[in-house]
């Protein structure tokens, strides 16, 4: 992990665009960050540009776009990713044409209608778990008996638990994952971040180099992850899930540290 401010500033030096997780780095729940705007100013003072990707598949792309653009942050479909776009991309080259059972919200279902696929919970080839804050037993019932009858299984975002106001969390599709598999012995390949296959979408959807690109996040097990084994520059906020004494018991270390990313405003030239 860099520590000395000087070898900071040279490293992000070379950074061209940030990917910026959302909750707990940029805003908690409906509450914006007070040096969020200095942070983003400051990257384009700079020269450079940035992103959003969120893990929370409970929501589609457009409800982020608009959250975003309430707290006086307006961005373009290209600047917002969510990891149901990862899945999606996923099962257009490997599962064409299949029948999907997807558990997660009424967002969630648009998000993959409106992609051209079509939805079946009474005989689906492929059944997908996302974050799903309108789960009901029906539906954790039925997706484990698809389950046990061999369906291929996946899981969008590993996140075990969703920041909102207050400092409180929410249990998230990591969480839902894991009572799915105390239940029937599986636990699914997930695409969101920390997903290699995640890391290829961004650099793909960004055109640039591993080195030229900084993700920023407050989760050492997604954010601080997903750049493992890359050239990927990994930075860690405290203002959302990990706290400084979790860092040294993980075996995900960051390259960077800081509080939040007003700090990293004022290590840009």
């Amino acid at each position: 992990m860099l520590t000395d401010l000087n070898e900071i500033k040279q490293r992000l030096q070379t950074i061209k665009t940030f990917i910026l997780d959302m909750d707990g780095t940029i805003y908690l729940g409906n509450d914006i960050f007070p040096y969020t705007h200095r942070f983003l100013d400051r990257v384009e003072e700079t020269n450079r540009s940035y992103y959003f990707f969120t893990n929370n598949s409970s929501k589609d792309l457009q409800a982020y776009i608009d959250k975003l653009d309430k707290m006086d942050i307006p961005i373009t479909k290209e600047q917002m990713m969510v990891s149901t776009d990862v899945i999606l991309e996923y099962l257009s080259s490997h599962h064409p044409g299949a029948k999907l059972y997807v558990v997660g919200t009424p967002a969630l279902l648009r998000a993959f209608t409106t992609a051209g696929w079509t939805l079946d919970d009474e005989d689906p080839d492929v059944v997908i778990l996302g974050f799903d804050t309108t789960l009901t037993y029906e539906k954790l019932s039925k997706l484990c008996t698809f389950i046990r009858h061999g369906k291929t299984y996946y899981g969008i975002n590993p996140d075990l638990n969703c920041p909102v106001e207050g400092g409180e969390f929410i249990p998230d599709c990591g969480s839902i994952a894991r009572c799915v598999e105390s239940s029937t012995g599986v636990y699914p390949e997930f695409f969101g971040k920390p997903s290699r296959r995640t890391l290829d979408y961004i650099v793909k959807a960004t055109s640039l180099k591993p080195g030229e690109i900084a993700i920023v996040g407050d989760r050492l097990y997604t954010d601080i992850a997903v750049a493992d084994n890359s050239e990927v520059l990994s930075i860690l906020v405290l203002s959302g899930e990990t706290k400084k004494e979790d860092v040294p018991k993980s075996k995900h270390q960051p390259d960077v540290m800081v509080d939040d990313i007003g700090v990293l405003a004022d290590l840009l030239e």
